[in-house]
């Protein structure tokens, strides 16, 4: 009999760390597609539409010119330069050069946002339903997230709701918006309370700004810009959403020392840097005029509004969200568990959904549906689920 040597386990910190649901999901979609199986693919996260020629041309370009070789790991001038523009004019963030960090997405800019801040034993207040990977971020960090209800906040008090579910150990929030999954955008009041609040307690922000470009409802606040926020907040942001770069892997933080340092050691130390020719690519991508980013807008709110009446025709309740590009309907006609009403709706109506628990407890009872998709295939997907409720 041979016992496991003691080498042979993993580090702790990563035992309640999981995979997830969401990838599980986006698996079986894949496999009953390979056995010939339409699925209408209500689960997915990718923009719609392709990354734009420019920004291909501008990667050929790169390529062609031999921009290939080790690019500061804070990310190349140039993009640096545009981006800090960005951020004044735009998000009315003060920033430098120096203030800007380019990241191999905006994951990587939240991972590295929480391993430079959080230590053993921090709490993290996030706003619940949550994206699935905050919390497993967080607990690699050795740190613990506290799930705060996004409806109870609004319905009773931002600062007041942060408040009860905050510790003595609370470090830092993770603010969103607008929401995966809910589609929630935080009003300019709701940006204050949580600012006021993260004051208060001497707290650290890090904003999750992925979907500041579809706002279909009111205004989208970067709560650095409010007085006395850029010092304690670090923003991250992506170029998959706007640009169709998900593929691509580059997003870029925005932090004031000592955050910003923390930020270069662990890009250092995770990924050198980033692709030189892909920070070319979004350069070019970054000078796209706005009228580019005000037609994606009003495409998806096109196709938000044509799920959302549809979703409700079958029975599915939802309202209509205020930006991303996300559905949270009402399953509990299918089932009360969200796991198994998403389960159903796969293998009954072909439809993949997100099950609203993995995004939480406050999702339970519903499913996500986002319409990442052609109009042509919403309507699809929704003749399959009239077929499958018997909605005329």
């Amino acid at each position: 009999m041979t016992t496991k040597k003691k080498s042979h386990h993993l580090a702790r910190r990563l035992d309640e760390v999981g995979f997830s649901d969401i990838v599980q999901i986006r698996n079986k979609v894949y496999e009953l597609r390979a056995a010939g199986q339409t699925v209408h693919a209500f689960h997915s996260s990718e923009p719609f539409f392709e990354t734009p020629e420019p920004v291909k041309y501008a990667m050929v370009k790169a390529l062609v010119e031999n921009r290939t070789r080790y690019a500061p790991s804070s990310g190349i001038e140039p993009l640096r330069e545009v981006i800090a523009g960005k951020l004044q004019a735009k998000n009315h963030i003060k920033s430098s050069i120096d203030q800007v960090l380019v990241t191999a997405g905006g994951m990587h800019a939240l991972y590295a946002a929480f391993q430079a801040v959080l230590n053993p034993g921090d709490d993290v207040l996030l706003f619940s339903p949550y994206w699935t990977p905050i919390k497993d971020m967080i607990t690699a960090a050795e740190a613990r997230a506290l799930f705060v209800p996004t409806a109870t906040a609004r319905r009773s008090g931002i600062a007041q709701t942060l408040e009860q579910f905050s510790t003595p150990s609370t470090r830092a929030i993770y603010y969103n918006t607008p929401q995966n999954p809910s589609g929630t955008v935080f009003t300019r009041a709701e940006a204050e309370e949580v600012a006021t609040f993260a004051k208060k307690h001497d707290l650290v922000v890090i904003a999750d700004e992925a979907y500041e470009d579809l706002v279909y409802e009111g205004e989208h606040v970067s709560i650095a810009s409010l007085p006395g926020m850029a010092e304690r907040t670090i923003t991250t942001y992506t170029l998959s959403t706007s640009y169709g770069m998900s593929g691509w892997r580059i997003g870029y933080a925005v932090a004031q020392e000592p955050f910003i340092t923390g930020l270069r050691k662990v890009i250092l130390y995770s990924v050198i840097g980033v692709s030189t020719p892909t920070q070319w690519a979004a350069l070019e991508a970054l000078k796209m005029p706005q009228s580019y980013l005000d037609c994606r807008l009003e495409q998806y709110r096109e196709r938000r509004d044509l799920l959302v009446e549809g979703l409700n025709e079958v029975g599915l309740s939802c309202e209509k969200p205020a930006g991303a590009y996300y559905v949270l309907a009402d399953t509990r006609k299918i089932h009360k568990d969200s796991r198994k009403a998403a389960a159903t709706l796969l293998d009954k109506a072909h439809v993949a959904t997100i099950p609203g628990v993995v995004f939480g407890a406050q999702g339970e009872g519903f499913v996500r549906f986002g319409y990442t998709m052609t109009k042509e295939a919403i309507s699809v997907g929704l003749t399959a689920l009239k077929a499958f409720t018997g909605k005329p």
